[in-house]
């Protein structure tokens, strides 16, 4: 193999077969009086369920343009909600104080669904768009799109200033690190280019003002094995502080072994959430670890969250990309040291690798007003 090939094939990753490609895209824009008074000007804010025609209203319009441009699957949610969405084999949602997520499988599940409490005026209206089929990845570009279209045809229609609709489109690789142990033995090669690099050479022009977010989250179960590798004081006001400090020092030596710096391990039983930022930043609001990045900025460590006195099921491990991370051919190697590290990890914590599941899921996001 010539040098030229050696160093293309090691921008590239070689994903499992069986991996799982998913695409939403999430639309947000305030509830202005001026929306209001536009769709329902008879509104009365003292009658029970008041806001229940203007809801319906909105939501009606969104699935009828979403059937005129063949979306199949589109969700209205008015709850002030974080939206997330996962795969499942089986269709339904779940909803917390401060999350509602969805579950489905793109190549069965077809849904058009509204969430909203008709006695309470939101402050924003999130429109969620799924995408449909098993060549998610290659079809981006053009579901991405297909909702451009909606939205536009939706914001005329309604008079919305572009400027207030935010436009986050999520895709995501889900796989398991030891797939191959289990008898997966094929695999797809995967530059992982930037997504407006991908969606440009798709004819889909991307605007300046975007930004963008790439990171990988591992989840590690907890189970009894790995609590026996160390001691745990029950009478003790932090039992678990062993453990964690652990499993801290193993994944930071992993990150630093194969210069990943710039991430996060998470067992405090929060959901982490990472967003864009200007500026680094880490808070806890509610059930919601906010871990946000700014891709530009030079790493900002490693850094660890958990609760001393309290056993969670499962430790998330973040990795974020910088600037140094993402190659002209795109995040492959990035992904690549990422798989090391966590199969180094593995070998540290003794996995049964023909037993047990350790699950990448490689993000990439962009936002940006429309």
């Amino acid at each position: 193999m010539s040098i030229v090939r050696k160093r293309s094939a090691s921008h590239k990753a070689f994903i499992p077969a069986n991996a799982r490609d998913n695409q939403y895209i999430l639309a947000e824009f305030p509830i202005s009086n001026e929306l209001l008074n536009k769709v329902s000007p008879t509104l009365d804010q003292s009658n029970q369920q008041a806001y229940f025609q203007f809801y319906q209203s909105m939501s009606q319009l969104l699935f009828t343009l979403c059937n005129d441009f063949a979306i199949k699957n589109c969700v209205f949610v008015a709850n002030d909600k974080l939206v997330r969405v996962r795969y499942s084999q089986e269709v339904h949602q779940w909803q917390t104080s401060q999350q509602i997520l969805f579950y489905y499988d793109p190549n069965i599940h077809e849904l058009q669904n509204s969430f909203f409490d008709a006695n309470v005026r939101a402050k924003k209206i999130t429109l969620l768009f799924l995408a449909q089929g098993d060549d998610i990845r290659q079809n981006a570009a053009e579901f991405h799109q297909k909702v451009l279209k909606v939205l536009l045809c939706y914001q005329e229609q309604l008079a919305l200033p572009k400027e207030d609709i935010r436009v986050r489109d999520h895709q995501h690789i889900t796989y398991d690190i030891f797939a191959r142990n289990k008898g997966c033995t094929g695999v797809t090669a995967h530059k992982l280019r930037t997504m407006v690099q991908r969606y440009a050479n798709q004819g889909t022009k991307i605007p300046d003002n975007c930004s963008n977010i790439t990171y990988a989250v591992i989840n590690l179960a907890i189970n009894n094995r790995l609590l026996n590798m160390v001691e745990i004081d029950p009478q003790s006001i932090d039992p678990y502080n062993p453990l964690y400090t652990f499993l801290t020092d193993s994944f930071s030596l992993v990150a630093k072994r194969f210069n990943l710096n710039n991430g996060a391990l998470i067992a405090n039983g929060l959901v982490p959430i990472v967003r864009y930022s200007a500026h680094e930043t880490v808070s806890t609001i509610g059930e919601l670890q906010m871990l946000g990045y700014n891709p530009e900025n030079s790493p900002c460590g490693i850094i660890s969250k958990w609760q001393a006195d309290q056993l969670t099921d499962n430790v998330q491990l973040i990795f974020v990309a910088t600037r140094d991370n993402r190659s002209d051919h795109g995040y492959g190697r990035f992904l690549n040291q990422i798989e090391q590290a966590t199969r180094l990890l593995a070998t540290e914590l003794a996995l049964p690798p023909e037993k047990e599941e350790l699950t990448v899921r490689f993000h990439q996001h962009i936002a940006y007003n429309v």
